[in-house]
């Protein structure tokens, strides 16, 4: 698989070829940065977990550049800070058992522009080579610009192939806006219970970002266990950890479907439940 920045690579965890590794993934997930995927795809980390024949491999877009520091990496060059952040998504496709990560290097501005066709042809070629069934990314209604970004270009990737080739379903995830704002019927819930003690060590793993004076561990995991508590408000917990999502696989099962007016849909039903509750217990005027 050619991927267009020389500097991007694949990394197989168990040392199997890149070709093999990418050609046994079922279950794939593609972020803007290194730790996103412990935040959003976990559901498709656990279920991949200690099987073997069932792999999960994750794609990071973007080069690492710019992130907070503070502590030990407080005088890291953009550089360094790259090659730690590299480093630190390897230790966690070693700890989730991944069946490759691939990390592209691109910068974020690339990502935002639409011009920019080399962040598209790289996940055109990884869906090709992995051939997924569902696949997990960020949600079009995150607040980071790059991790939309990262959603509208994998999106434009998987309508430019045929529809054999693109995965059965498609999901957008938590990451920089929560999506228990939407109303019930849109949320695709994910239940993350299993394995607390892996998810706290993939997280734990970004040491430069926590480190930087960002507690992503603590929040994420508070952020699933609080999904799960607010999940119903007449009836005890069925799980203690619940991670959104919005169901993005609309959008590539019909190409001319407009993403903006998607997105707007689900704001358009929280709108309306809220002001129907509140027609409902005010009364008439």
């Amino acid at each position: 698989m050619k991927l267009t920045r020389e500097t991007a690579e694949i990394y197989v965890p168990s040392g199997l070829s890149a070709d093999v590794a990418l050609a046994r993934t079922a279950v794939l997930g593609v972020a803007a940065h290194q730790d996103d995927l412990e935040i959003m795809a976990t559901e498709g980390i656990l279920n991949c977990f200690g099987r073997s024949e069932l792999w999960f491999t994750g794609v990071v877009m973007t080069d690492g550049a710019g992130s907070p520091r503070d502590g030990l990496y407080q005088s890291f060059t953009d550089e360094q800070m790259q090659a730690v952040r590299r480093e630190e998504q390897r230790k966690a496709a070693r700890v989730g058992e991944y069946s490759a990560v691939v990390q592209l290097d691109h910068p974020s501005a690339s990502l935002k522009s639409a011009a920019e066709r080399g962040p598209v042809s790289d996940l055109v070629s990884v869906v090709r080579a992995t051939h997924p069934v569902i696949v997990y990314t960020h949600n079009l209604a995150d607040k980071h610009d790059t991790h939309a970004a990262v959603a509208l270009r994998l999106i434009t990737a998987l309508r430019e192939l045929p529809a054999d080739q693109r995965p059965d379903r498609v999901l957008g995830c938590e990451v920089w806006r929560g999506l228990d704002w939407m109303v019930d019927e849109d949320k695709v819930a994910m239940d993350v219970s299993s394995h607390e003690s892996l998810q706290a060590a993939l997280l734990g793993v970004f040491d430069s970002q926590i480190c930087g004076g960002k507690r992503y561990d603590l929040a994420t995991l508070g952020r699933r266990r609080a999904n799960a508590t607010y999940a119903a408000s007449h009836a005890t917990d069925t799980s203690s950890g619940l991670i959104y999502a919005m169901d993005l696989t609309p959008l590539v099962v019909d190409p001319t479907r407009d993403v903006a007016s998607f997105v707007q849909e689900r704001i358009d039903r929280l709108a309306r439940d809220v002001a129907e509750r509140l027609r409902r217990i005010t009364g008439p005027a």
